[in-house]
Parts: structure tokens; C-alpha cells; sequence
């Protein structure tokens, strides 16, 4: 699944210009309000940004990851806010059903996926399961034909813009056989929202729990249909979903150093730029080092990814993602550490967008797998085939 070369220059410009002229000038509106504006996302889903990897038999596009990947990095380069209308509906929200979904269920919701209509979030997280996503306890009990789901989710991403959610329940015994995925519509009786979370940065993002009391979905509502397969389809996805985020990391670190090189090159001291000072110069230089770096890695590991069955989980492939986010999004923290230090005191301050950027950039190190989850399967995998 590809979009054809010609088509997907036209597209990558495209979103490289409404990034430039649209999205950045609202990234300070959008830190003020916390809020993206309800015009924009009408544009994002104009201009099919919601559909972006569903395939075009259900109405989207259908990028390959490497295409996907390159359109991440642009969009990383502004406020990670604008990406997440609808980065969670195209990734981890949907991509369950579209790897292990049955053909009536691919029908039913990828189309409205696609075109904007309905919002879809990704519900594995709890309060006391996020690392270790097998012992999750959210229940769902068979009755008759539909599961009874009780239990909390939590820090769920997009939930109060969402209509429906990929969600992980327990149908079965302890451990990740026990778990399925279900797609459950957010106006479900018995789900409700908790109060949106106030973050260090990532203003505009919305996040909250998402409490299920007795609420009942069909028996027809798991994921493919079969229980007990719901970490398999949670794995697959994740590694989608880890890629990207390695994109939108280099996207982030590329804009920081563009900032702090125009910085070091305007600001003057001692009757010469700053960049003219050999200690100034070389945290532009490592960055620069380190971001061409991270960038190649996600590129050639999107390679070979796009080289696999989508629906077929790959242990080298997965450790391959690993690495990619591990040294992805460490690398953004380094990159807007420095930053701040080659901004001085004015990179303390929120006027520069440097400021912002290294609140936002911390987050990528803990969603969608620490930097220690992602240690923790490069080294399994490493053992396993010493």
C-alpha cells in the first residue's frame, strides 16, 4: 500500500506548506487557548489528513510508512497539538481494525475514519497497567450476545473528541491471552469521561480517563471477531505508532535547531553572533550530527517495515522500532536541551517557540513505550538470537 511518487510529492508539499502558512502562525493561539481551532481541523480533513493511512478502497490514501513517516517529520516541525486532531484516528485508533479487523467492521468505520466523520482513540492504558499492558483489569464478561466492560483507562489521547475507541478488555485469564480489543462508541450507556488532564506542555492535546460502569458492546464489536487477541493486535499497532513518533521527534528537533541556528546567527555579543563562538557552535554542530542520524535510522527502519505483511508481527522488525524511538526521541530531548542553553535566558522564556518545544518534546520519551520499555525489547530480542 502506496501512493504513486508524483502524488505523493504533490502531497508532501502540500503539507509542508500548510504547516509553514498555516499551522505555525497559530502555535502561539493555540498555547494561549489550548484549544486548535475548529477551522483548521476542517482544512486537515479537506485536505484527507484523516484518512492518510487508510487504504483508498475505504476512501483514504493509503501512504506507506515510509511515505507516512516523511509526512510526520513535516508535521513535527509545528506544535505536535495540530498532528493530534488527528495523528491518534490514522495510527493506533484505527490501525487495529485495519490490520485485524473483519471485513464488515473495515467497512463499517474505516470510511468514516477516513474522511474525518468519526474520531477514533486508542484505550490500553490504566492506573495501575501502562508499561505492563498484559495485566490490565478491565473486565469484560460475556452476556448473551455482548460483553459487560467495567474499569478505568487512562491518559487516554483524543477521548473527549472521540467517537468511538480501539480498547482493550480482559475476556479471559490472566496474562496477554487473555485479552481482546473491542471498538467501543464513545455515546455507549454506562462510558463516561473523566476531566481533561493538565499537562507540563502539549497544550491543545486533549487527554482524560475513560470510565466504563456496566457499559455492554455486541459480542460483534471485538476486533476480528475472535477474543483473546487483543495484545497481539495492540503489539502490531504500537509499532506503527512508535515509528511515527520517531518522525515527529526528528521533525520537533529539526525545527528547535532552524530556531537556534537563526538565534546564534541574529544574536550578538561581544561585537560578534554567538555563533561565532566555538562552544555556541558545536551544540549546534552535535545537533545537527544527532538529528541526521535519527532521521536515517527512522527512514531505513520504515523501509523495512513496509517490506512486511502489515498484519504479520515481525520480533526484528520490532526491535528495529525500538531502537528508532529509543534513539529518536533521546535525541529530541538532547537537541532541545541545547536549545534552550544556546537561546540564554531568552530560551527560558515562552515568546520562543525553543521554550515550548523542549516542555512538548518530553513527553515522547514515555508515550507509546518508554525509552525503558523500548531498552527492555532491544535487549530480548537481541538474547533470543545470540
Amino acid at each position: 500500500m502506496a501512493l504513486d511518487a508524483e502524488s505523493f510529492d504533490l502531497l508532501l508539499s502540500t503539507v509542508q506548506r500548510f504547516v509553514r502558512e498555516r499551522l505555525m502562525p497559530m502555535e502561539n493561539h493555540l498555547e494561549e487557548h489550548d484549544e486548535v481551532p475548529a477551522d483548521l481541523i476542517e482544512d486537515m480533513k479537506e485536505m484527507g489528513l484523516f484518512g492518510l493511512t487508510i487504504p483508498e478502497a475505504y476512501g483514504g490514501i493509503g501512504l506507506s510508512v515510509s511515505q507516512e513517516v516523511q509526512v510526520n517529520y513535516e508535521l513535527g516541525r509545528t506544535a505536535p497539538a495540530f498532528r493530534s486532531v488527528f495523528g491518534t484516528n490514522i495510527g493506533i485508533g484505527s490501525q487495529g481494525i485495519l490490520m485485524d479487523g473483519t471485513p464488515e467492521q473495515k467497512a463499517n468505520y474505516l470510511p468514516r475514519v477516513a474522511s474525518g466523520e468519526l474520531v477514533m482513540s486508542f484505550a490500553l492504558t490504566e492506573p495501575d497497567a501502562g508499561t505492563d499492558a498484559a495485566s490490565l483489569k478491565t473486565r469484560a464478561e460475556r452476556d448473551g450476545d455482548h460483553y459487560v466492560l467495567n474499569g478505568t483507562k487512562r491518559f487516554i489521547t483524543n477521548a473527549p473528541r472521540a467517537g468511538a475507541f480501539t480498547l482493550m478488555a480482559r475476556t479471559g485469564g490472566p496474562g496477554a491471552g487473555g485479552v481482546s480489543a473491542f471498538i467501543v462508541p464513545a455515546d455507549t450507556p454506562g462510558l463516561k469521561l473523566g476531566k481533561t488532564d493538565k499537562k507540563m506542555g502539549q497544550r491543545g492535546t486533549k487527554t482524560c480517563d475513560v470510565i466504563l460502569e456496566n457499559a455492554r458492546v455486541p459480542a460483534s464489536h471485538i476486533i476480528g471477531g475472535e477474543p483473546g487477541q487483543g495484545f497481539k493486535t495492540a503489539m502490531k499497532v504500537l509499532d506503527r505508532g512508535r515509528l511515527n513518533i520517531s518522525a515527529v521527534a526528528c521533525g520537533m528537533a529539526a525545527r528547535v535547531l532552524e530556531e537556534s541556528a537563526r538565534y546564534a546567527h541574529d544574536r550578538k555579543q561581544f561585537g560578534k553572533p554567538i555563533g561565532e563562538f566555538q562552544l555556541v557552535a558545536a551544540m549546534l554542530a552535535d545537533s545537527q550530527a544527532e538529528l541526521l542520524a535519527g532521521w536515517s535510522l527512522v527512514q531505513a527502519v520504515a523501509q523495512r517495515f513496509d517490506g512486511k505483511p502489515a498484519e504479520v508481527s515481525d520480533p526484528d522488525i520490532s526491535m528495529r522500532v525500538s531502537c528508532a524511538k529509543l534513539f529518536a526521541t533521546e535525541m529530541l530531548g538532547r537537541v532541545a536541551d541545547r536549545g534552550v542553553q544556546v537561546h540564554g535566558g531568552a530560551g527560558y522564556i515562552n515568546e520562543y517557540p525553543v521554550e515550548r518545544f523542549y516542555r512538548d518534546a518530553r513527553l515522547l520519551r514515555l508515550y507509546e513505550g518508554t525509552s525503558q520499555v523500548q531498552q527492555l525489547i532491544i535487549g530480548r530480542e537481541l538474547l533470543r538470537t545470540a
